[in-house]
């Protein structure tokens, strides 16, 4: 068990983080909002068109 004094060996000697980096991230979830977006009107797209064929014209 550790008593608290022990002296850890600490490295700040991070690699530089570029702001490139964070980019494609950010463009990633862009894409998939918009795939996701795309779906989402698909799917809405198929089920107006199944109750336009379930509905009864004849009222």
């Amino acid at each position: 068990m550790s008593n608290g004094k022990e002296q850890l060996d600490v490295e700040d000697d991070f690699p530089p983080v570029e702001a490139d980096d964070a980019e494609p991230v950010a463009e990633v979830a862009k894409t998939n909002l918009s795939k996701r977006r795309t779906i989402d009107n698909l799917l809405d797209e198929r089920r107006l068109k199944k109750q336009l064929t379930d509905y009864d014209f004849d009222l």
